[in-house]
């Protein structure tokens, strides 16, 4: 053995580091492993996540990693909401055909997101799936220190959200909405005011309950005693005559203000404990439902007193005297059936933060009183919208 380890290529090490080779190499294996643990110890699953799955997991810094196993696929995109990667992120694959992808640090709460696997979208299969973008679409929860408003909480009372299906003849179709009553309601003779809640673009009933997580907004409130107790309902703002043509986009909307006022508000008062009263009914609605808001509600004061548009952009030409059907014309006689006009926008919205401060002042100038919520540094997503509820609540129904 001496023999052939004389005829052997000559060490590099020293003797004094050959006898510790093995001590060393064990040493850098356990370093290793801690460096791992420790690394993935400040990883957790998202909220969203179905049961077991360890993917998409949220970084200490904020960022998002989320993996795709594809392994005959050539090319992977990470794409999603504007809070999550402004744009389609390109994600590297592993020997094992795992694809993988971290985000910059992301805005706090939700965002959607999916994966485009050569050119064909693909939900992420670790998560649970949510209406938006006009489909089923994979979410992720990014924590917030300051999300306690809306985290379902095991200290305070909680309401029910009740869905419920009605006719429609207006649309020749069955609909459906969810109900949100709070705490007591069911042992409570009292009757409630409610707000009529709207989703934005390419969402639905769903969303105000599932991503904007409206229901436990209100029960933090009431726990506090910061808003008084009101229903909330929530249906689809896509409702279409039986002629429309599906191509027709605004055709798709076209029948939901007089769904609204002939067929809803009638059912909730028939079937809940309402008052029925202007006075103690509201609407509100973010975006594409900040803009129906915004064209329904100023229409009909004889319907709602309490008006609120989220992140309802893009009218940078926005006219007291014309815009929305002149329905701000008469400052004196909008205020004499008002009680509240609410808008707001997240600081990162590109453009629509501009033009709603735009309309707010325009209103201000034209005599008319409105409320303007900043929420800093979200985009338009539901991080802004659950704000502006949790702001808005408080306001509501208070004469």
């Amino acid at each position: 053995m001496n023999r052939l380890l004389r005829l052997g290529k000559p060490s590099l090490c020293p003797v004094s580091c050959r006898r510790s080779l093995l001590p060393c190499l064990l040493a850098a294996c356990l370093t290793g492993s801690l460096l791992l643990s420790t690394t993935w110890a400040q990883t957790t699953p998202s909220a969203t996540n179905l049961p077991g799955q360890a993917f998409p997991r949220i970084n200490a810094d904020h960022s998002v990693t989320v993996r795709l196993k594809a392994p005959e696929a050539k090319k992977v995109m990470l794409e999603g909401g504007d809070g999550l990667v402004a744009k389609p992120l390109e994600m590297t694959k592993n020997a094992g055909g795992v694809w993988e992808a971290t985000t910059p640090p992301a805005a706090p709460g939700f965002h959607y997101h999916w994966f485009t696997v050569d050119g064909l979208r693909v939900n992420d299969p670790g998560t649970q799936r949510y209406f938006g973008w006009g489909r089923d679409t994979s979410g992720v929860e990014v924590p917030d220190k300051d999300g306690d408003f809306y985290a379902a909480r095991p200290d305070v009372p909680h309401g029910s959200l009740s869905l419920q299906w009605y006719h429609s003849n207006i649309t020749g179709k069955w609909r459906r909405c969810f109900v949100y009553t709070p705490p007591g309601y069911e042992t409570d003779p009292a009757r409630y005011p409610v707000l009529y809640l709207l989703h934005g673009s390419g969402e639905n009933e769903r969303s105000w309950g599932e991503q904007g997580r409206a229901n436990f907004i209100m029960d933090s409130l009431l726990a506090a005693k910061a808003a008084k107790p009101f229903l909330i309902v929530m249906d689809s703002g896509y409702a279409a005559y039986p002629e429309a043509q599906p191509e027709d986009r605004s055709s798709l909307t076209a029948a939901f203000g007089e769904v609204l006022a002939k067929e809803l508000i009638p059912f909730i008062d028939s079937r809940f404990r309402t008052r029925a009263e202007a006075a103690h009914r509201a609407m509100a609605g973010l975006s594409m439902g900040g803009a129906q808001t915004l064209n329904i509600a100023p229409q009909h004061p004889e319907l709602f007193a309490y008006i609120a548009s989220m992140s309802t952009g893009g009218r940078g030409d926005f006219e007291p005297d014309t815009s929305y059907g002149g329905a701000f014309k008469d400052a004196a006689a909008f205020a004499k059936g008002n009680k509240l006009l609410y808008l707001s926008a997240g600081t990162t919205e590109p453009g629509i933060h501009t033009s709603v401060k735009t309309m707010h002042d325009s209103l201000t100038a034209a005599g008319i009183k409105s409320t303007f919520y900043s929420s800093e540094g979200t985009s338009h997503e539901w991080q802004t919208w659950r704000r502006s509820l949790h702001d808005l609540a408080p306001q509501l129904f208070r004469e």
